[in-house]
């Protein structure tokens, strides 16, 4: 089981990273769910998703973004972001991530959208 290590985010993530904590941020508060996510693509599509809790089924928000992107062809991320109120995101959460990508970045923000760490690959 590979570890994934958080790193400090940075002071200010680019447009782009900033619009999936932004997309993830608003599937978390339209649902109320515990956590938001968002991916995109190699080709720069986004995915987002919530966190899903039925009695048959339950996926992390990356989790379920992750299967929404491959289920719509994707091949690969190029990154994910999870809106969370923990302190850090689920194992298996980055493992789904990193099952399409491996260095693809993963970024942790708060429920205000800000960015609280990063994992590289």
């Amino acid at each position: 089981m590979a570890e994934h290590v958080e790193q400090a985010a940075p002071q200010e993530l680019d447009a782009e990273d900033a619009k999936i904590v932004t997309l993830a941020r608003s599937s978390r508060a339209r649902n109320g769910a515990a956590e938001g996510a968002a991916v995109r693509d190699t080709d720069g599509r986004t995915y987002a998703a919530t966190t899903v809790e039925l009695p048959s089924l339950r996926l992390t928000a990356l989790q379920s973004a992750v299967a929404a992107a491959v289920s719509s062809g994707a091949e690969g991320l190029e990154a994910a972001a999870v809106v969370t109120d923990a302190a850090e995101i689920d194992h298996d959460s980055i493992a789904a991530a990193h099952d399409l990508t491996k260095n693809s970045l993963v970024i942790r923000a708060n429920a205000k959208g800000e960015a609280q760490g990063v994992i590289k690959g």
